[in-house]
């Protein structure tokens, strides 16, 4: 491959790249402009420059715009931790819960309505973050133990079982507990309806240490991807790419599902439509993962918004509807899943 060939590939991924951040800039205007309460475009320009006394300034810059923050930082953060999972176990077909971070978040949640009494979704978050990090070192410090260290077949077993065990507990809960399960289960659904300015407050110092660390993976995750010991031949610490991706992941699953509850199939799905336009190289993966997953997680919340008005139709099930058959048509598209 010359060097002229690479140059006109990298403009190429870099124009692309561009266009998808324009789609996002739409969708966030979109994610803005539209939702259950209709404004016609004079009064939501006027919402927007003047903020006080205007129709619509409640709904606009206390709903809709942390709303849109939000779906923008969840998304985001749930395709780079997608994208990073994929590649750290070699699976085609993990997600970022495969560490136990959506189990770990869920027991947190769930203790924290009926241990410690709180009400209020937003109060919770804390408690759900602390779980998926508490649940993410427990599976990479079990791990880790006997010969050859923190192997993704290691890892992707040991989370399959934290995440059976972790779940177990709070099914018991929620059964022993009837309130607890009536505010349990508007979280687990996943939504962005019920954020507000408090949670990007929440979240943001996270999901900023999160992405830097993702970012930071790609050449790491390219050598890893021709194995260990090639990895190590081009000088590659294999341990501590490890441990940097599971904390990348940590930070931006833990404080995405902390935030909005459990989102499917996006984390899982992003990185296969990426890697079908642009090829398998996390340098470009990575960002175009960062940039895709938001814009479709934020027309999945439109959407839900419009489609049942003046109801809303919460985003965690728009994106199981929409990305399953996208998931469906990419594998069909393929000889084999490992091709992916």
């Amino acid at each position: 491959m010359t060097s002229l060939t690479v140059r006109k590939g990298r403009t190429a991924h870099a124009r692309n790249l561009t266009l998808a951040l324009a789609v996002l800039a739409a969708v966030c205007a979109a994610s803005v402009a539209l939702g259950s309460a209709e404004l016609s475009p004079s009064a939501l320009i006027d919402a927007l420059l003047r903020r006080e006394g205007a129709e619509g300034v409640t709904a606009i810059w206390e709903l809709r715009v942390p709303r849109t923050l939000v779906g923008l930082g969840v998304g985001a953060a749930l395709g780079l931790a997608g994208a990073i999972m994929q590649s750290l176990t070699r699976n085609p077909l993990a997600d970022p819960g495969i560490l136990g971070v959506n189990a770990g978040a869920a027991t947190g949640v769930a203790l924290a309505f009926a241990v410690f009494g709180l009400t209020d979704l937003r109060g919770s978050v804390w408690f759900a973050f602390a779980g998926a990090a508490a649940a993410t070192v427990l599976v990479y410090t079990l791990g880790s133990r006997g010969y050859g260290g923190a192997t993704p077949i290691r890892l992707a077993l040991v989370g399959t079982a934290a995440d059976a065990a972790l779940l177990s507990i709070v099914w018991a809960v929620l059964l022993l507990d009837s309130d607890t399960l009536h505010r349990y289960r508007f979280w687990s659904v996943g939504s962005l309806a019920a954020v507000d300015s408090a949670t990007l407050g929440q979240i943001w110092m996270f999901l900023v240490a999160g992405a830097v660390f993702a970012l930071a993976l790609g050449p790491a995750l390219n050598a890893l991807a021709l194995g260990e010991d090639a990895a190590r031949a081009l000088g590659v610490h294999v341990g501590r790419a490890r441990l940097l991706a599971v904390a990348a992941v940590t930070l931006l699953c833990g404080a995405a599902t902390a935030a909005v509850g459990p989102i499917f199939f996006l984390g899982l799905a992003v990185p296969h439509i990426v890697r079908a336009l642009i090829g398998p190289d996390q340098r470009w993966l990575l960002p175009y993962s960062m940039v895709i997953a938001p814009s479709l997680l934020l027309a999945c919340d439109v959407l839900g918004r419009i489609i049942v008005r003046p109801a809303e139709l919460e985003v965690g099930i728009i994106t199981a509807f929409a990305g399953a058959p996208v998931l469906i048509a990419l594998l069909r598209g393929r000889k084999r899943v490992g091709e992916l």
